[in-house]
């Protein structure tokens, strides 16, 4: 490189930002364009895409090198990666000093500048001389056994108070140590996580060049104080003076300001603290470099009178979110989920990603809550036990702290901010946070609390006046114990389990009247409809909270909106959350109203639908069937409650392969449906598009494209183009489409029904998953394999996260997946895969599951492909003779599997039985599909290659219309 300008990207890790802005800084002022996220990327950019902008604009990308650079659970693909293809762009800058294993192997071996324990001119030298590249003497070289005359270590420099724009220059962070002026606390060696918050903090603390002012508010126990901490740590080289002040009673504001005062020597012995104080201010509008930290302010009017001015910074920690006027603000919320699991492995040796995520949940990610949970596990408690504990004694376990970093334990924390609430006169309020304690711990809608009012007995005050809501509101937000936002607020899950705790048992009924009254006055409308699924969403949080759930099970009232919610969850593809609350609604109303109660039915219903939602069929078709013969006990055959519990069994039946049982149910459930709710009805076009279904399953695909296109054009009528049921038509049809050779109609259809699903479900339902991974199988028909690999992994992590390794439709994304890795001639990669999905087949859906035996069959094509034909032939037989027994002589797959065990016969010399299968593999395609469909095809091809190797030239060339070929064919192809 040369020493011209150039456009310079700073890679770092969060916590060297001082670095990063101390070598921008000095990169910038040698010409160069320098682009630093936090000076030039804004909150709310996407993160990757703004990386690749810089690295492809950059010509040379300085990295500062450090143990938090190389941190493991840093490094996402896209930085990985982006760092090792940079190369010779690369100018590795190191700020620590690195042991050999710091580094990763692959960068080991890059010469780096180390720039570390150098003052601050030997470093920036350094800095410049790794971008501009070295410079070779031009005089004679010094002798280095012997010191020249005159010569001396540069210092760095004074360290008095800078003037000019050296005031604003961020400062070399190692050039000096902590601060001359400092009376902060030692460092919290357990932080962890935060960098958003602290790049954000940063950010907004350089925004200006006179005082700026940020206030950092939250609920108790939610980290501010520990954020501040690691804040004057991490940053304290960037300041002469650092001032911690416990700004919690504010009349004392003076006293702990004469103390800053009297260490920087203005202060004046004859006078009262606050002209002291005074003075202090006084002194600070002039200086520079200066951070005071006011922690623990709680009331922001009596806090401004003594907010600095002048060019230094001000950071504030509050409970209150009323800083509007006199600082900037940042809201804090709790660790986000990674954070939190990151902290509790860090803390706890051998702990598991799983374990810590339920830890996680269960504290709702409180930093507070981590931290005495992790002090209590690593004292001798077994995690099992903890948990268990956290909900049967919350307060006395939150009770139990010796955290040296925090004031006190959480369960102290909310008793002495509902006492200060109490004391300030705020009945209302302590009212309002009873009832909140006894909801759920999701946003509770302000709106709910307004309809209810009139009906609610345990809040004080006048039911008609239009400010209550706003007056119990504000103190609870001041106070740190909700969250207030536009129109909802929000209790930590702790806090309310605290209160819940402490709340007296006669207090208990009326509460628990008003929670009914709420919940009973919302009407999110439709279940069934996405565009009312975010009310439902909003409602649900709050029923399927465990201890409302029980507190609210035998409500008459509640009952309607209960078994809807069910249903909702069930849509809205969460059949876990369905199941949950399914289960301990069919157990609380089973006792109560008994087991053939109409609505101990319905709540059996959903609990069955939602049990085979998460791929239980065997146990959902327990229950399921358990409530048909119920219902048709109680209310007769007819009934359409009854006919919704058949038209369940036929179709899980069908998720069992038990496809000739299901059809005869459907067909007799489609002829009762037609007759007592019509043929246009949503729940007879359910049954209707259930039976093309198992048609196709059945290999019938002429009949049920014939159906599902009925059903699809009645649907598009009766419901409209976007409703869940007509796009779960028309992935129907498309899938008849694909299994009858017409690929390209199939893919634009599966186009049409992804994208609309995309918008209307979301990315992550279920049914979106499944319409992706259609679209990506009918690709791979197509050839487009590199898309269709790119889709499927996509679907197998969202279907891993979604609905678990071990869900039907988990395995089937793998399947496919592995599939195209076969199409793509990786067969190595495919065998494992298939090996895996085999196993967990054969334990979840049987032995002689349809899937299992597709699952076989595929793998027993690779193991073909690999050149195992022996073990691939034992396989294939197998699944043929399962096939044969389960599914028939004449079905698709059958066939299909037939043909495939053809062509390893084929392969081991075995021509006259490959023949033989062949051709009545050939004689059943033609039947069912026509000599044209690309099953038919290859089957000919194989058939003809069969011949030829026999001598039978003549009839291969009859088959096939011109001379064979005579070359090795690839068998063993998997049915897609």
């Amino acid at each position: 490189m040369t020493d011209t300008a150039q456009r310079i990207f700073v890679s770092y890790a969060g916590p060297d930002r001082a670095w990063a802005e101390w070598a921008g800084w000095q990169l910038q002022q040698a010409g160069h364009q320098v682009e630093l996220d936090r000076w030039h990327w804004r909150t709310g950019d996407d993160f990757v895409q703004k990386m690749n902008g810089a690295l492809d604009r950059a010509d040379a990308v300085v990295a500062l090198f450090s143990r938090h650079y190389f941190a493991p659970r840093r490094w996402t693909r896209e930085e990985w990666s982006a760092t090792v293809a940079l190369r010779g762009r690369l100018v590795p800058v190191a700020i620590e000093l690195l042991a050999d294993g710091d580094i990763p192997a692959l960068l080991a071996g890059v010469l780096r500048t180390d720039i570390h324990g150098l003052d601050e001119t030997a470093a920036t030298a350094a800095l410049l001389e790794a971008v501009h590249g070295p410079v070779a003497p031009t005089g004679p070289v010094a002798f280095p056994g012997a010191a020249l005359p005159g010569t001396a270590v540069p210092g760095a420099g004074s360290a008095g108070t800078p003037t000019g724009p050296d005031a604003q220059r961020p400062r070399l962070p190692s050039s000096v140590g902590l601060p001359e002026v400092w009376n902060v606390r030692r460092r919290n060696p357990d932080f962890s996580g935060r960098e958003t918050v602290m790049g954000q903090l940063r950010t907004g603390l350089l925004s200006g060049h006179q005082a700026v002012v940020q206030a950092l508010h939250g609920m108790g126990g939610i980290g501010k104080t520990q954020i501040a901490l690691e804040y004057a740590h991490r940053f304290a080289s960037q300041y002469d003076l650092v001032w911690w002040v416990d700004a919690e009673q504010a009349d004392q504001l003076p006293v702990r300001y004469t103390e800053l005062a009297d260490r920087l020597g203005i202060a004046k012995s004859d006078a009262g603290s606050e002209p002291n104080a005074r003075a202090l201010l006084q002194h600070l509008r002039t200086r520079h470099r200066w951070l005071l930290i006011l922690d623990n302010a709680e009331h922001p009017d009596q806090i401004e009178p003594w907010v600095p001015e002048g060019p230094g910074h001000v950071l504030i920690t509050s409970r209150s979110p009323d800083w509007h006027g006199i600082a900037h603000q940042c809201d804090l919320d709790v660790f986000t989920r990674t954070d939190s699991v990151a902290y509790l492995k860090s803390r706890i040796p051998g702990m598991t990603t799983e374990h810590a995520d339920l830890l996680a949940q269960d504290l709702g990610d409180l930093p507070l809550a981590l931290a005495q949970a992790a002090g209590v596990l690593l004292s001798g408690m077994t995690l099992d036990r903890y948990r268990q504990l956290l909900t049967t004694d919350t307060a006395r376990l939150l009770q139990e702290s010796d955290l040296r970093d925090y004031p006190a334990p959480l369960a102290a924390t909310v008793n002495i901010a509902v006492t200060r609430l109490m004391d300030d006169g705020h009945p209302d309020a302590a009212a309002l946070l009873r009832l909140g304690a006894f909801l759920g711990p999701e946003p509770i809608p302000t709106a709910w609390l307004e309809t209810a009012r009139p009906r609610l007995t345990t809040v004080p005050g006048d039911p008609d006046d239009p400010m209550w809501l706003r007056n119990a509101l504000q103190p609870l937000g001041r106070f740190g114990l909700a969250r207030t936002d536009f129109d909802t607020f929000q209790i930590h899950r702790l806090t309310q389990a605290i209160l819940r705790t402490q709340t007296s048992p006669d207090q208990v009924p009326a509460i628990r009247d008003d929670v009914t009254a709420v919940l009973a006055a919302v009407d999110p409308g439709d279940p069934q409809s996405p565009a009312d699924w975010p009310a439902w969403a909003s409602l649900t949080g709050h029923l399927t909270a465990p201890h409302v759930t029980t507190a609210i099970a035998n409500r008459p009232a509640l009952r309607p909106v209960l078994t809807k919610a069910a249903h909702f969850l069930i849509r809205s593809g969460l059949p876990r959350a369905a199941r949950d609350l399914s289960a301990a609604l069919h157990e609380a109303w089973s006792t109560d109203m008994g087991p053939d109660h109409p609505d101990t039915l319905t709540c059996a219903q959903f609990l069955g639908h939602a049990t085979a939602g998460l791929g239980d069929y065997a146990k959902g078709q327990l229950v399921i069937e358990d409530t048909l013969v119920r219902r048709r006990r109680v209310l007769g055959e007819d009934h359409p409650d009854t006919l919704q519990s058949a038209n369940d069994a036929f179709t899980n039946l069908s998720n069992l392969g038990e496809y000739a049982e299901a059809r005869r149910m459907a067909e007799d459930t489609l002829v009762r449906r037609r007759r007592v709710l019509g043929e246009d009805h949503p729940d007879t076009l359910s049954s209707a598009g259930n039976l093309a279904t198992i048609l196709s399953g059945l290999g019938e695909y002429a009949e049920a494209r014939r159906m599902a296109e009925d059903t699809l054009v009645r649907r598009r009528r009766v419901l409209g183009e976007d409703h869940p049921d007509t796009l779960a038509s028309a992935n129907n049809l498309a899938s008849a489409l694909h299994t009858l050779g017409e690929y390209a109609e199939a893919r634009r259809m599966k186009e049409d029904v992804l994208a609309r699903r995309r918008r209307v479900l979301g990315e992550d339902h279920p049914d979106t998953l499944s319409a992706a991974g259609n679209l990506a199988s009918t690709l791979s028909s197509l050839g487009e394999y590199a898309k269709a690999r790119r889709m499927q992994e996509d679907v197998l992590a969202r279907h891993h996260r979604v609905l678990g390794e071990d869900h039907p439709d988990t395995l089937s994304s793998a399947n496919n997946l592995a599939g195209t890795l076969y199409d793509l001639g990786k067969c190595a990669e495919a065998r494992p895969m298939q090996e895996d999905v085999l196993a967990r087949r054969r334990r979840v859906l049987g032995e002689d599951h349809p899937d299992t035996l597709g699952s076989a069959n595929n793998l027993a094509g690779t193991l073909h492909a690999l050149g195992e034909y022996a073990e691939a032939r034992r396989m294939q037989e197998d699944v043929l003779a399962r096939s044969r027994r389960v599914l028939g002589e004449g079905h698709p797959d059958t066939l299909g599997f037939a043909s495939n065990l053809a062509g390893t016969l084929h392969a081991l010399s075995r021509y006259p039985e490959a023949v033989a299968l062949l051709k009545d593999a050939r004689a059943g395609y033609v039947r069912l599909f026509g000599a044209k469909h690309p099953r038919t095809e290859r089957v000919t091809r194989m058939l003809a290659a069969a011949l030829t190797a026999m001598g039978k030239t003549h009839e291969a060339q009859q088959l096939t219309g011109r001379k064979a070929n005579k070359g090795k064919r690839r068998f063993g192809r998997k049915r897609r």
